[in-house]
């Protein structure tokens, strides 16, 4: 499998998928190519987006299959048909299991709009408004079996400002995200980050 050839994962509308997508177009991916995006919501936006860009997909509703586990398997069958070296999640709204994990481990990465530890799981713009705090920020991570609890690759922090909501804030992070995360799989896809337990090495991002 070759660490340039990248499958995204995604359940929603896209946008950090197209921000990947854009990168790519624009020679900023490392050499890295987005080959297969997978989702679990055939009708979702995403895969709208994919066709557009010209990017093969494969849609499966986990309904249709007896288990989490045999829904994966036929993912990582396509996965490894296209020697598929780095998995991106971009909205993936499921928690993955060994089957998937073991046979990419050290090659699964996650975007999150806290600072991890802080603010993991669902709805973490919500929880640092009602937290309180003055600095939250975007987290790209390595994804191991927990919630959000992989070893982190990279982070920005943002301000938050008095008359925050969940929308203006939203929209901070997002930019944000838009940025970070297409560095962060350059970076990969060029080999530049490696991985020693829980301490994550990054050369020249």
């Amino acid at each position: 499998m070759l660490q340039s050839r990248i499958a995204v994962f995604a359940s929603g509308q896209g946008s950090n998928f197209t921000a990947l997508i854009d990168a790519q177009n624009k020679g900023n991916l490392g050499g890295g190519r987005i080959e297969l995006l997978v989702s679990d919501k055939p009708e979702a936006p995403v895969a709208q987006r994919a066709k557009e860009a010209g990017i093969p997909t494969l849609l499966l509703r986990p309904k249709d299959f007896a288990s989490r586990e045999l829904y994966e398997a036929e993912i990582v069958a396509e996965l490894q048909r296209l020697e598929i070296g780095l998995i991106v999640l971009a909205g993936y709204m499921r928690l993955i299991t060994p089957v998937l994990l073991t046979p990419y481990s050290g090659r699964i990465i996650n975007i999150h709009p806290s600072l991890l530890p802080a603010f993991a799981g669902k709805d973490a713009i919500g929880q640092a408004l009602e937290y309180g705090v003055k600095l939250t920020g975007v987290t790209v991570h390595f994804v191991d079996g927990g919630m959000d609890t992989g070893p982190v690759i990279a982070q920005r922090s943002i301000a938050v400002e008095d008359n925050d909501t969940v929308d203006s804030l939203s929209e901070r992070i997002h930019k944000v995200e838009y940025e970070l995360y297409p560095e962060v799989v350059g970076a990969f896809a060029a080999g530049r980050i490696s991985l020693d337990g829980r301490k994550t090495m990054v050369r020249e991002m």
